[in-house]
Formats: C-alpha cells, sequence, structure tokens
C-alpha cells in the first residue's frame, strides 16, 4: 500500500491557513450563520493565496473573501477582505484587525 501525503501538505508549493488564522475565520463565519446571514462557504489553497470564501446559498457568488497573500507581508498587508463586488473592505497584517471590519455587520444583522 503506498503512502501519499495529504493534498496541503507543509513542503506543498501553496499557501494554507494555519489552524490560529482558520480557527479565527471560523468563529466570525459561526458567529453570521447563528444570525442566519451565511449558510456556506469554500476554501482553495493556490500557489499564491489562501482564500475562504463566505456565500449565503452554495449556489450564488461569494459575499465576501477572506484571502492570504503571503507576498503582501511587506506591502500593504498579507491579510484581506475583499466584497463581492471587488471592493477591499479591510487589509493587514494582522488577521484578527482585519476580520473586525465584519462586526458592524453583524451589529446590523442581528438588529
Amino acid at each position: 500500500m503506498m503512502n501519499a501525503a495529504p493534498p496541503f501538505s507543509a513542503d506543498s508549493d501553496r499557501v494554507v491557513f494555519d489552524r490560529t488564522e482558520l480557527g479565527a475565520i471560523l468563529t466570525v463565519y459561526g458567529r453570521f450563520v447563528a444570525a442566519g446571514e451565511w449558510r456556506d462557504y469554500a476554501m482553495s489553497f493556490l500557489r499564491d493565496a489562501a482564500v475562504f470564501s463566505v456565500f449565503r446559498r452554495a449556489t450564488e457568488h461569494p459575499l465576501y473573501r477572506i484571502e492570504k497573500r503571503p507576498r503582501l507581508r511587506n506591502a500593504q498587508g498579507i491579510y484581506a477582505v475583499i466584497a463581492m463586488d471587488g471592493r477591499i473592505l479591510k487589509r493587514g497584517h494582522d488577521l484578527g484587525q482585519v476580520l473586525k471590519v465584519f462586526d458592524k455587520k453583524l451589529i446590523r444583522a442581528i438588529t
């Protein structure tokens, strides 16, 4: 029997979210699911970026994309939240700070 490496192992040439990053993203995702705003997500691990896409319904275009782009580490920041229309809502070096862009949206969704 052949021992196959996992598709996204540490020596992979793809960008991935680590456990801490994914935990922070899924915490925000869970809050919006509980509020009834989001219903599905998808993850893509590419050569230059890891992308967490959020959907209201699985058949739609993503409402938001949370991206990790290591090449932008020394520029605008490694993390970004991008709206469905392509606008960059927040960018930075700290994922927690970047995800705070959703705080106002969650308050609006609950009220």
